[in-house]
């Protein structure tokens, strides 16, 4: 008789990165956190339940509202205000994450009650298996992880036919969010930036002032400084050789450009973090 056939355990590694966090958390790491120009090395999922606000995605600004779902892929530009009255869940997937998960981001207004429902109960349900210690919830938990993809893929899709295609200005002002998602670091002016996209830096700016009310030296200053503040409060890299990474000609006109943003020096803003 042959043997029976036993079916692969589940990859406990891509789990053990997934989070979820209640946005005010999220928020209570400081303003910066949240409303800064960054990316992620990992999919995130941000789902309002209350409250609203506006949130900057590949260099476009729109309004959320409650029973908005908002899916970011891996290393998509984005920041969003989250103040005291916005509650929600944010699902942090984590990098090495084999969850089928949509390949482009995702601004859905969940009118439906019954959409709405499923997913609270697909997060409560993730949620308690994640805490629990009973046989089996390691997959229960991919089980559910894998139904919220199958969440997120059926809502993009109902929401294709009201989701209006990017115009021009969109479309170019993307092309730039990714590129300088990928080339922040390099020293890289504006001016640089619109020559590798083919147009002049006068109507770059021109585009990101119209997607997301903000030029586009802003947009690329607010990103480096961003990783200047995560390198400052999360590792002990000289601040020179920060500046020196992050592309700035100097040591004095990164703290000058630091403190313009922030209000205070690099130096202080360690102490302090």
């Amino acid at each position: 008789m042959p043997a029976p056939i036993s079916s692969p355990g589940p990859d406990l590694s891509s789990l053990s990165q997934l989070r979820l966090v209640a946005i005010p958390r999220l928020a209570a790491g400081g303003r910066w956190r949240v409303e800064a120009m960054r990316s992620l090395s990992e999919p995130c999922f941000l789902w309002f339940t209350k409250g609203q606000g506006r949130i900057t995605l590949q260099g476009t600004t729109r309004g959320y509202t409650a029973h908005n779902g908002i899916f970011i892929p891996a290393g998509v530009m984005h920041g969003f205000e989250a103040g005291p009255n916005v509650f929600g869940t944010a699902v942090f997937f984590g990098r090495d994450c084999n969850v089928t998960l949509p390949a482009t981001p995702l601004h859905l207004r969940i009118r439906e009650v019954h959409a709405q429902q499923e997913l609270n109960v697909l997060l409560d349900s993730i949620q308690r298996e994640m805490n629990s210690d009973i046989p089996a919830h390691d997959r229960a938990t991919r089980h559910y992880l894998g139904l919220l993809g199958v969440w997120l893929e059926r809502q993009g899709r109902k929401a294709e036919p009201e989701t209006p295609k990017p115009d021009a200005t969109r479309r170019l002002v993307a092309r730039y969010t990714a590129l300088l998602e990928r080339d922040f670091k390099s020293g890289m002016g504006v001016a640089d930036f619109a020559a590798a996209l083919g147009v002049t830096p006068t109507h770059l700016t021109r585009c990101c002032k119209a997607t997301c009310g903000r030029p586009a030296s802003a947009l690329l200053q607010d990103r480096r400084i961003f990783e200047a503040r995560r390198l400052l409060s999360e590792t002990k890299i000289p601040v020179n050789h920060i500046a020196t990474s992050l592309g700035f000609n100097s040591a004095a006109y990164f703290t000058r450009a630091f403190q313009h943003l922030t209000g205070k020096s690099p130096t202080a803003f360690r102490r302090q973090a």
